[in-house]
């Protein structure tokens, strides 16, 4: 099976399992309000409560995960994860209470590892040198995933906030029958390692990785702007729903506009403008367009608003994934690309412990009537002093890499 035909079945895979997880994003809210009381301010903090338990599953066995199929191959890794999602969104629709809630987050925590399995699938299948672009088009799978998924979770939302769970569960059940009959492996026997304990942890992963001077350079810039994007994501439904008065379908609406704007991203400016700008430029004229963007929409007090926003951020900070990415994929050798993606996903799962309640509760506070004045977003005022420290951090790497590259030579990875 050719390079281009193992990476059209990974993208419907994954383009059916990222519809299933945007299907129940803009009523999960509505969901944790209705087991609560109908409480707002008090559903915000548990709302981000369980989105750092989901991150906080990740974090512990993200390594674990990694090292797995760094031994096992990325196939059966990706198969488990696509089945436990699917588990966890049945058990959400069936969920009496906010423990059975509580307990679908930690099953779909810790088998929520298709994503960064899949990255290193594509790490094994493409050339170092069209890493970017091809990573640029594995974000298109999920952008389209994400346009249809909370539209259609919106929707369906309308019918109830349990229908939506139903649905998701049964696209994640297809995605994994698809990938049963059609996914090949990717990760030859001779490029599998050994399964040490030792790395499949956080800790242990990121000393296996921390080894590349490359990849510690921007691990450290990586945890800043993911602490910045999860404080976004964590309160994007709850900010929009109280300053603008969204119900699930404008949220699900607001996913699809921003859906629209990653495939553009991904799929026509990642494969154009980083071959000619070059990876380490692109990191930091994204972090600088994010800086600015979220600092904005802290302030925007009309729909309309946040949704122009969105187009910058997107556009400019959307290129910076798939550019680190090549980046780091590019210093790390075939047998440890695993490890590599655990250790990523544990660092990006680690700041969605941090951030997610920290969102929660300073929305839910600045809402409140103790607070010394009325400010919603807060939280985005935080992540744009994130995005800025990620920033400072990445400009010397950054300007090693382009001087050694003008000379004509690669910067060292190790």
């Amino acid at each position: 099976m050719t390079h281009r035909v193992k990476f059209a079945v990974l993208f419907v895979a994954l383009l059916i399992d990222v519809f299933g997880i945007g299907i129940m994003l803009p009523v999960m809210p509505g969901l944790i309000r209705d087991l609560n009381g109908g409480d707002f301010a008090n559903a915000a903090v548990i709302y981000g409560g369980l989105i750092a338990l989901y991150s906080g599953m990740q974090f512990a066995f993200g390594p674990m995960v990694g090292a797995l199929s760094d031994r096992f191959g990325r196939r059966p890794i990706i198969l488990c994860s696509m089945l436990g999602l699917g588990l966890d969104y049945f058990l959400l629709a069936i969920a009496p209470n906010l423990w059975i809630v509580a307990l679908a987050r930690i099953v779909g925590g810790v088998m929520g590892a298709s994503i960064s399995t899949a990255t290193a699938y594509v790490a094994d299948i493409t050339p170092a040198e069209k890493r970017a672009q091809s990573f640029g088009l594995l974000g298109v799978a999920f952008g389209v995933g994400f346009v249809a998924g909370p539209l259609f979770g919106g929707i369906l939302g309308e019918y109830g906030a349990r229908v939506p769970f139903y649905a998701a569960a049964a696209v994640s059940f297809l995605a994994f029958v698809f990938a049963l009959f059609f996914l090949p492996e990717s990760l030859d026997r001779e490029h599998r390692r050994p399964f040490r304990w030792r790395e499949a942890n956080p800790i242990g992963a990121f000393f296996v990785v921390a080894r590349y001077r490359t990849v510690l350079s921007l691990l450290l810039v990586y945890v800043l702007s993911q602490l910045a994007e999860r404080l976004l994501e964590a309160t994007w439904v709850l900010f929009t729903g109280y300053r603008f008065g969204w119900q699930a379908h404008d949220v699900g609406i607001s996913f699809a506009w921003i859906g629209v704007l990653f495939v553009f991203t991904q799929g026509v400016l990642v494969r154009t403008v980083i071959p000619r700008v070059g990876e380490w430029r692109i990191v930091l004229f994204g972090l600088g367009v994010a800086t600015v963007c979220m600092a904005t929409l802290a302030f925007v007090d009309q729909g309309w608003m946040a949704y122009a926003v969105m187009v910058p951020y997107i556009l400019g900070w959307g290129m910076t994934g798939p550019a680190a990415q090549a980046i780091v994929t590019n210093a790390v050798p075939p047998n440890e690309q695993g490890i590599l993606q655990g250790a990523l996903s544990s660092v990006s799962t680690a700041t969605g412990v941090i951030a997610a309640p920290i969102g929660g509760s300073l929305f839910g506070y600045f809402i409140s009537s103790n607070a010394p004045f009325q400010l919603p977003g807060v939280a985005f005022l935080l992540g744009s002093l994130m995005f800025v420290l990620a920033l400072l951090l990445a400009l010397r790497p950054a300007f090693h890499s382009i001087a050694a590259a003008r000379l004509g030579r690669s910067a060292p990875a190790e």
